[in-house]
């Protein structure tokens, strides 16, 4: 399990387009994404690296990533 801390993010639009950026990693990845904290925990055999780019190239920097 990975949590990042993702900032940008406001609406549902937001949600999707985090939740198939780190599906096209891992297409079997569980994500749950918190707009109020701004945090996305993903439940994944991917790498945090490649989870953690992923989400970058969407448009949203991650700010801080760990696994827990």
């Amino acid at each position: 399990m990975y949590e990042l801390q993702v900032e940008g993010m406001s609406c549902g639009h937001c949600v999707g387009a985090v939740t198939r950026s780190v599906k096209e990693v891992d297409e079997a990845a569980k994500v749950e994404v918190d707009l109020a904290t701004q945090r996305v925990k993903v439940e994944s055999s991917a790498a945090l690296a490649d989870i953690a780019a992923a989400v970058e190239e969407a448009g949203y920097p991650v700010k801080n990533s760990s696994a827990a």
